[in-house]
């Protein structure tokens, strides 16, 4: 049996948690693990300083060897063809709802009588 003496060079890392942060945090918490950041969808990764993390592989928590790649995707930013948020739509949907379609207790209906249900209960 051959016995490897304990080297800090040798140990594996815990790959940190690197969605949700922009481009040059992600780089910098890497580097910090000994890790390299690649980013697949992004060949020019020094350029994509502001844009978030959305996806990553291996996940949080891993352990992997040091100066391991560590693969990262982004949020397509504005006008790239993401996906995006569309909330608020705008212009926003017609207000009434179930309102628009049925009247109000106590209103007249469209004959301008009042609904059946009002008539029982009047007394006039």
């Amino acid at each position: 049996m051959r016995l490897v003496p304990d080297n800090p060079e040798n140990r594996d890392v815990r790959v940190p948690r690197l969605v949700g942060l922009m481009a040059v945090d992600a780089h910098e918490a890497a580097r910090a693990q000994d890790l390299f950041l690649t980013a697949p969808d992004r060949p020019d990764l020094r350029a994509a300083a502001v844009d978030h993390v959305v996806r990553q592989y291996p996940p949080p928590g891993a352990q992997v060897p040091r100066k391991s790649a560590v693969h990262v995707w982004f949020d397509f930013g504005e006008g790239e063809g993401g996906g995006g948020i569309r909330e608020p739509r705008v212009p926003r949907p017609p207000l009434g709802g179930l309102r628009r379609e049925l009247a109000e207790p106590g209103e007249p209906g469209e004959t301008g009588k009042p609904p059946s249900s009002c008539a029982a209960l009047s007394s006039s």
